[in-house]
């Protein structure tokens, strides 16, 4: 989202001014025909329905949802649902669910069921810990008895503990507080701490900021499925600096709020795993081989027995990743799987156990393509199931008994996403289960016999509809969430027509991406186009299924007279190893390349008017937006930058060293990617947004470009958001934000059909 400014950055005034006209105006306008910023980020008009949360129930025929409750205002009860009949039974009234001394009940955010369906444990009133709320206060109701507890005890505060989860037996919960483990049980409320060493800089059960943003890590303990003994992680901080996020707003004087983030290139946590019997006692650590501030413990889960831990060990370089069994008796490891490439591996998610704990299933690249592999406990080569010409998008299961894989792929068509079965054994061709006549991205929800799922469908520019069907054939029970008032309220407008395509950008290498063009389209007119990117390592933006918010923000510019585009680069997912892979070592260049070469393409086609090409992205896209402007300043005569990263020497170090190596190792590949670099060749008009809070891609990275930008004498539009955080919201934020950016794509992308002024308006 980076665009440049002709004009002294002073003129960024005429910006603001004339926002709160526009403003007035996008409230007024009364066409449901038309969009608004204010009827995008301001109303409910475009608010779809929720279903669930959903939890299938042990007979797998059946299932739990909360629905608002009748009887009990303000409460939700908790009912099944009979999947074959539709018989509906209300198993928990929300008057149930009201603590002693309180008038109103809890407002479930989360629910889960012991192993036999006896007691409820409920996730309220949560708080963030990083990122997520992952932190808040949990329940337990008792049905036998009726008995609402709150976990944690007398010493516990509000909104202090972290992923509880029953025992094996129903009888225990276990949860991480203040960076240690305990155990409650149940019957008695006696609770136990397991480890008692957690502070700021020894975290025990959870993790640190990069673990969960970049390796998806937040739960960081296991049960054993005997229930005797509990696995988990402990992160060892003590050499990890500190990043301030300073607070200028909400008080007389500053405040200074540090996170612990690893920049690329700067030390990390110590991790390790550890396993400790569930009635306390001594932990014992297991002897994972390396240095542990320079490996990270990507994955860790029971092996399918209660004696042994499967884990990931990946490399700092994270080019080398082995699987590895420990034995919980002795701690000692051994290694069974290795998967090394001259770039970067992906870790696997979740490992499905087979033939009694014998083999398990693997996700691998070793062909070129992203496939499912079985592979064996006691080593050798892994047996591919999935062969073809295609990524595996995510393995939704294994039905062992009945000798299939489940998982989602798109063999002919990259944008889309549908659902495939094949066999274990190899003897049989995939199978897609998602019916031919249903284009777009489909995702499931399987109960535990296989027989039933929860299928999610949409299409760009159609918002999503839930159904339960039957597997295998795919017939539809009932639907669960039609989402009918936000589908009309969607097709009512005014729209015009949606193209997906491909853009030969030579050297025999074409890339995907869509269109949206304006409601009353003249191919013989030329119109400004702006495009939207993001461009990552694996993302994809061109994708046949619902874009929410950001879509019809795009829309409404097509209404104005825009077209809007969207395409993506080498790097980015679904198009096998080599096609993502290719940006190793140099984030920035290849797809900063790919990108100015579409947009010269397409601003030849004959609708198209080159001398109004704009671009807007946020974080990575907000990097792509800076390069391309930058580096094609030919090409583009606006961009804006959201949240942009502007040097990875910057941002994390998982993040950055996985795609980027070491700037130890690399300096010249992290300077050939950065915007910095290349500030002198700026032309065209730039408006940089960034929250000042973001702990993710820090102000910082924004403060470095204004610096280069003087340096260089550019001009250009920069808004800042106090305290902000990377997704720029709150209150009146989006609105704010959206419209600022909307009155920027027409002051200097030139004229669609521009919004009349208030004053003409009036």
């Amino acid at each position: 989202m980076s665009t440049p400014l002709r004009r002294p950055i002073s003129s960024t005034l005429s910006v603001f001014s004339a926002l709160s006209a526009f403003s007035a105006l996008s409230a007024q306008t009364a066409d449901s025909t038309l969009l608004t910023v204010a009827r995008i980020y301001g109303s409910a008009d475009f608010r779809p329905e929720s279903f669930g949360p959903a939890r299938w129930l042990a007979d797998g025929a059946s299932y739990s949802v909360l629905e608002d409750s009748k009887e009990t205002q303000g409460g939700q009860d908790i009912i099944r649902y009979d999947a074959a009949s539709g018989a509906r039974e209300v198993i928990i009234p929300a008057a149930k669910l009201i603590p002693a001394g309180d008038s109103t009940p809890l407002a479930i955010e989360d629910y889960s069921w012991s192993p036999d369906g006896s007691k409820l444990l409920i996730f309220t009133n949560s708080k963030p810990v990083w990122r997520q709320n992952n932190r808040g206060d949990y329940w337990v109701l008792d049905r036998v008895t009726g008995r609402l507890k709150k976990l944690g005890g007398p010493k516990a505060g509000p909104s202090s503990l972290l992923f509880a989860k029953f025992s094996p037996d129903g009888e225990r919960v276990g949860y991480v507080r203040e960076r240690n483990l305990y155990l409650e049980t149940l019957a008695t409320g006696q609770t136990i701490p397991l480890t008692r060493d957690g502070s700021r800089t020894i975290i025990n059960g959870t993790f640190d900021w990069v673990y969960e943003e970049e390796l998806g890590l937040r739960d960081g303990w296991r049960w054993s499925p005997d229930g005797k003994t509990i696995a988990f992680w402990q992160l060892v901080a003590d050499s990890v600096r500190d990043f301030n996020l300073i607070d200028n707003t909400d008080s007389l004087y500053s405040t200074v709020t540090p996170v612990q983030y690893p920049k690329a290139g700067e030390s990390n946590s110590a991790a390790r795993v550890g396993v400790v019997p569930a009635e306390g006692g001594l932990i014992r650590w297991f002897a994972i081989p390396g240095d542990r501030r320079n490996n990270y413990i990507a994955r860790m889960e029971w092996a399918s027995s209660s004696n042994e831990v499967v884990i990931q060990h990946l490399n700092r370089l994270q080019n080398t990743l082995d699987v590895l069994i420990g034995d919980r008796r002795t701690g000692r490891v051994r290694t069974i799987l290795t998967e090394h490439d001259s770039t970067w591996v992906e870790v696997v998610n979740e490992l499905k156990w087979l033939e009694g704990g014998s083999r398990f299933t693997w996700l691998s690249e070793r062909d070129g393509w992203r496939h499912v592999y079985l592979a064996s406990r006691s080593g050798g080569a892994p047996r591919l199931i999935t062969p073809g010409a295609f990524d595996v998008r995510d393995v939704m299961g294994v039905d062992e008994k009945g000798g299939w894989l489940y998982y989602i792929a798109a063999p002919e068509n990259v944008t889309q996403r549908y659902l495939y079965r094949a066999r274990l054994d190899g003897s049989r061709q995939e199978e897609r289960l998602t019916p031919a006549d249903q284009p777009g991205s489909h995702s499931y929800d399987f109960s535990p016999t296989w027989q039933w799922a929860f299928h999610s469908y949409s299409r760009f520019g159609v918002p999503p509809v839930t159904e339960l069907v039957r597997i295998p054939g795919h017939e539809v029970a009932r639907t669960v969430m039609p989402n009918g008032q936000l589908r009309a309220r969607v097709a009512a407008l005014q729209q015009g027509r949606a193209e997906f395509f491909q853009v030969d950008i030579g050297d025999g290498i074409k890339l995907n991406g869509w269109m949206l063009k304006p409601p009353d389209f003249n191919p013989a007119r030329k119109y400004p186009i702006l495009f939207t990117v993001y461009g990552g390592p694996g993302s994809q933006t061109v994708l046949d299924g619902w874009g929410g918010s950001d879509y019809l923000w795009h829309l409404m510019l097509t209404q104005q007279g825009y077209l809007v585009a969207s395409v993506d680069n080498r790097g980015t997912g679904g198009r096998g190893h080599d096609w993502r892979k290719i940006i190793y070592g140099r984030l920035g260049v290849v797809e900063t390349n790919d990108q100015a070469a579409a947009a010269r393409v397409i601003g030849t086609w004959p609708y198209v008017d080159p001398a109004r090409i704009g671009i807007w992205g946020w974080s990575y896209g907000g990097f792509m937006s800076l390069n391309t402007l930058f580096q094609a300043p030919e090409v583009y005569h606006m961009a804006i930058a959201v949240a942009p990263v502007t040097h990875w020497k910057f941002y994390d170090n998982i993040y950055t060293e996985r795609y980027n190596g070491l700037p130890q190792q690399n300096q010249d590949g992290y300077d050939r990617g950065s915007p910095l670099s290349y500030v002198s060749q700026l032309q065209g008009k730039l408006l940089v947004v960034h929250g000042s809070g973001d702990d993710n891609v820090h102000f910082q990275n924004t403060e470095s470009l204004v610096n280069a930008l003087v340096a260089a004498n550019k001009p250009f539009s920069m808004m800042e958001y106090p305290n902000r955080n990377h997704g720029i919201r709150g209150g009146n934020t989006r609105v704010h934000l959206f419209e600022l950016l909307t009155r920027f794509v027409q002051e200097n992308l030139g004229e669609g059909r521009m919004m009349p002024t208030q004053a003409a308006a009036n």
